[in-house]
């Protein structure tokens, strides 16, 4: 070594570390990202819950006067969308039974909005023939009946 190179401080070379790229390699269970924190576990969806409680709601509610139960099924659908666009866009990141949930909340509130659709518009005829008046007085109601099996 020339003079020059011993006054100087030499860079101390890291030894080479083996890497050994098939460990877990084949193992189904290694967790991704590491398995450290929060990057390597899946999560549910954030409102899979919230879209199946209300699709669910949307067909109970379905019999009062069709409103609030649209009302359900409209905000359960929307929550839908959103939720399964995260889940497209990501599908590792989230549980497969957070997106069943998201289906089955899906299909609920589909079904509670034909529901709440048909009963309000049937509950509209009722009032286009007999009228709100007659519908809020029984007898009046009795005798329409009557007269519309008279003739």
């Amino acid at each position: 070594m020339s003079e020059e190179q011993e006054g100087q401080a030499q860079p101390n070379p890291q030894p080479e570390q083996p890497t050994n790229t098939s460990f877990n390699q084949g193992n189904p269970f290694q967790p991704q990202g590491g398995g450290f924190g929060f990057g390597g576990m899946q999560q549910a969806l954030p409102n899979a819950t919230a879209v199946l409680v209300l699709g669910i709601l949307s067909i109970v509610t379905c019999c009062c006067y069709g409103v609030i139960g649209l009302i359900l099924g409209i905000i359960a659908l929307v929550l839908a969308k959103k939720d399964k666009t995260l889940y497209n866009a990501n599908p590792s990141v989230y549980t497969e039974g957070s997106f069943k949930n998201l289906n089955a909340g899906r299909i609920c509130a589909i079904i509670g909005l034909v529901l709440n659709i048909i009963y309000l518009l049937l509950y509209i005829a009722l009032i286009a023939m007999f009228g709100f008046g007659v519908l809020t007085d029984q007898d009046a109601m009795k005798e329409w009946l009557m007269q519309m099996q008279n003739r």
